[in-house]
């Protein structure tokens, strides 16, 4: 190798012909492929396993991720709510004279 020279990168190669080049990326699950491994389904280059069942698969991952984020913000919203609430009444309930300076 020539110092200074930049590495260059390993060519990508098909996840299932590992003897081929890859040309393209599924977009579903993102390994790479040759051009008769992938096929355009929908607007979306995928292969076949992700066509087969594994795109829907996806995106209701993807659906579940998000509605549990949502489930998640509510409820630590609401324990939140609940610790400021009882924190207020324990506050209140003190007796006034604790509250004056002597």
């Amino acid at each position: 190798m020539i110092p200074g020279a930049q590495p260059q990168p390993a060519a990508a190669r098909c996840f299932i012909h590992p003897d081929r080049e890859a040309s393209a990326r599924c977009l579903a699950c993102g390994s790479t492929f040759c051009k008769e491994c992938v096929t355009e389904h929908k607007g979306r280059v995928l292969c076949a396993a992700c066509i087969s069942g594994g795109a829907g698969a996806a995106g209701r991952k993807r659906v579940r991720a998000v509605l549990a984020l949502g489930i998640q913000a509510v409820g630590g919203l609401a324990v939140a709510w609940m610790f400021f609430h009882y924190l207020g009444l324990a506050l209140a309930s003190l007796p006034s004279s604790w509250h004056l300076a002597p």
